[in-house]
């Protein structure tokens, strides 16, 4: 074994610093190039945590669909989606209209995919332009060979009614039926294209 360091201290420390801190540092010496790339750097690492989540959480989908059933993983959907839509709804109590509307915005832009805003009278749609989850997903080959994520065979509610459905767009539905508190109304409402991937799904926030 080599006792050769592969890292000078300086690097050791460097490295373990967040991307964030650097990038500042790097504005206030005014260092653009430099904080452009961290910017760069910043947006990879996220988005390689980000798909990470989301393809261990279809992964234990899969294992849920195949190991116990369609019924079983609804039933895990459906308890979990409305658990976490819950916690978010206590984040957006006795917040104004338009302040909720911003942070669901925000939590969208975590997905790291810019999409288009349409208000009117009733609601704001969002049209992503690329689904930075699911239909990101579906693009990449994960549910064709190596990886084989699991596919809702039957047509039910939460695959809304189709064949063949991906595992992991099926929490959409339970988001559209979770409230946001006991007895209120859910935060948003999705509405998945008929070509998963490949055109986009409109997600809408009502007034």
């Amino acid at each position: 074994m080599s006792e050769k360091k592969l890292f000078s201290a300086e690097e050791l420390e460097t490295m373990g610093k967040r991307t964030l801190d650097l990038l500042l540092e790097s504005l206030a010496q005014g260092d653009i190039e430099e904080a452009t790339e961290l910017a760069q750097r910043m947006y990879s690492e996220f988005l390689g945590m980000h798909d990470l989540y989301r393809d261990w959480l279809t992964d234990v989908f899969t294992f849920i669909g195949q190991r116990h059933g369609e019924d079983v993983l609804r039933e895990a959907m459906e308890q979990t989606v409305a658990g976490y839509t819950l916690r978010l709804g206590k984040r957006y109590a006795g917040k104004s209209k338009r302040r909720q509307i911003e942070m669901l915005l925000a939590g969208f832009r975590g997905h790291l995919q810019a999409f288009d805003i349409e208000e009117d009278e009733r609601k704001v749609t969002v049209t992503p332009r690329l689904c930075g989850s699911g239909g990101r997903q579906i693009n990449e080959g994960a549910y064709d060979p190596p990886c084989n994520f699991f596919k809702i065979k039957r047509p039910q509610p939460m695959t809304f009614n189709r064949e063949d459905f991906p595992a992991y767009c099926a929490h959409c539905y339970f988001q559209n039926i979770s409230p946001a508190e006991p007895g209120g109304v859910p935060l948003f409402e999705t509405a998945p294209s008929e070509d998963l991937g490949h055109t986009p799904c409109k997600i809408y926030i009502y007034k």
